[in-house]
């Protein structure tokens, strides 16, 4: 969350959210002044990070269940719109990637965290997976301006891009 740049007060969207791995954190860095949006496709995994979240007393998110191409927050609200090891798991990325850009700020960013297209023993199948140059080039066809692709660790890439 530091490498982003997410901070007390900021707007911040999980879009893919799981149960919550990067929610929780996010919400405790935004604070009370701030607010996480949570969406997954999944109600069970939603269920969850609701009762993580009332247990440890967080009331500042926002979940839905839903389908990340249907669902947009609010518009020009966000200050970070973020993928946590998903972008290759919807049905339309670019869709997706153009529900971020109208729900983010002039000055917001969009976060892109995936894995790598490499073999491993773990993570989803490598067929799947987007390369590094195939997100970026999903994010630049989706309107957006890149400013950072790098190396996150030994399995995962991040691409940081502007509206």
């Amino acid at each position: 969350m530091a490498d982003i740049g997410l901070r007390s007060g900021f707007v911040f969207m999980d879009i893919g959210c799981g149960t919550g791995f990067f929610a929780i954190p996010a919400a405790q860095i935004v604070g009370e002044k701030g607010r996480v949006y949570a969406l997954d496709k999944e109600h069970w995994a939603i269920e969850k990070l609701r009762e993580t979240a009332s247990e440890k007393g967080l009331g500042n998110l926002n979940l839905r269940v839903g389908e990340a191409e249907q669902v947009v927050f609010c518009e020009a609200c966000s200050d970070l719109v973020f993928y946590g090891i998903v972008l290759h798991d919807f049905g339309d990325p670019l869709k997706v990637l153009a529900n971020a850009k109208r729900m983010l700020k002039p000055t917001g960013k969009l976060v892109d965290l995936d894995w790598k297209k490499k073999p491993m023993p773990f993570g989803p199948p490598l067929h799947i997976r987007f390369s590094e140059q195939r997100a970026t080039n999903l994010i630049e066809h989706a309107g957006f301006k890149i400013e950072a692709a790098k190396e996150a660790g030994p399995y995962h890439y991040m691409i940081i891009a502007k509206p």
